[in-house]
């Protein structure tokens, strides 16, 4: 299980690694909810659909939770734990140091394209009122720009959806008599820090998950056969209001 310094004093949380599968084992999912101190019945998994869809998981939803189609789930109820599945995709867990509420996010290309970071720090402001100068964030292991290959098909889908020149050269390192390489990092942070979240506060684990296949899963090292990996997050009181 790895965890982040900065974030822990703000949630409870980790991010698993390939010791676990999780594909449809309830005894792994057990063990799962089992670290986050849940019976599994506590724990908020999303059907992932690589969009910008925020889900809510508050407490007064409590017993009315169903698994719902959306890249990134919101919570004030420290009862349960939000969880998204990787393999290459970057999952940033987020907390309100203020106010104690939590966020989860499955931030694959096609997400991070649609800026459901954005989308993430916009619903917490929403819902709770959260600050996002009050956020602290951790990206856990992910495809890193080393090994983020890309056709110019995805270089054009990001111009598409309105993300200007400068975020390109950023983002998509063009080499001459190559492909493309993404760097799903910087995107992320960069959409973060354009949404009010302080840079000081935004924490890369700066680990590939194909340059590290034998810890971590990876899709495109392993293909459809890959396991995922879980980055949970469980929110704790509030410090203040």
């Amino acid at each position: 299980m790895l965890r982040c310094a900065a974030l822990q004093p703000c949630a409870e949380h980790f991010f698993t690694e390939a010791t676990l599968h999780l594909h449809g084992d309830e005894r792994e999912w057990a063990s799962v909810a089992g670290f986050a101190g849940l019976s599994p019945g506590g724990l908020r998994l999303l059907h992932q659909v690589h969009g910008r869809t925020v889900a809510e998981a508050s407490a007064a939803e409590r017993e009315r939770w169903q698994r719902p189609e959306a890249d990134a789930v919101i919570s004030d109820d420290p009862s349960v734990a939000l969880v998204v599945r990787v393999a290459d995709c970057a999952p940033l867990l987020i907390a309100d140091r203020r106010l104690g509420v939590v966020a989860a996010v499955h931030a694959g290309w096609r997400s991070t394209m649609r800026r459901i970071a954005a989308a993430t720090i916009e619903a917490l402001a929403n819902a709770y009122r959260s600050d996002a100068g009050d956020l602290v964030v951790a990206i856990g292991p992910s495809l890193g720009a080393c090994c983020g290959e890309m056709g110019e098909d995805v270089v054009e889908a990001f111009r598409r959806e309105g993300h200007g020149q400068a975020a390109l050269d950023a983002w998509f390192d063009r080499a001459p008599g190559r492909r493309a390489r993404f760097d799903l990092w910087r995107a992320n942070v960069d959409q973060l820090v354009q949404s009010g979240v302080p840079p000081g506060a935004i924490h890369s684990s700066g680990l590939c998950t194909r340059t590290h296949a034998g810890v971590f899963h990876s899709y495109r090292a392993a293909g459809p056969q890959a396991g995922r990996m879980a980055a949970v997050i469980r929110a704790k009181r509030a410090a203040s209001a």
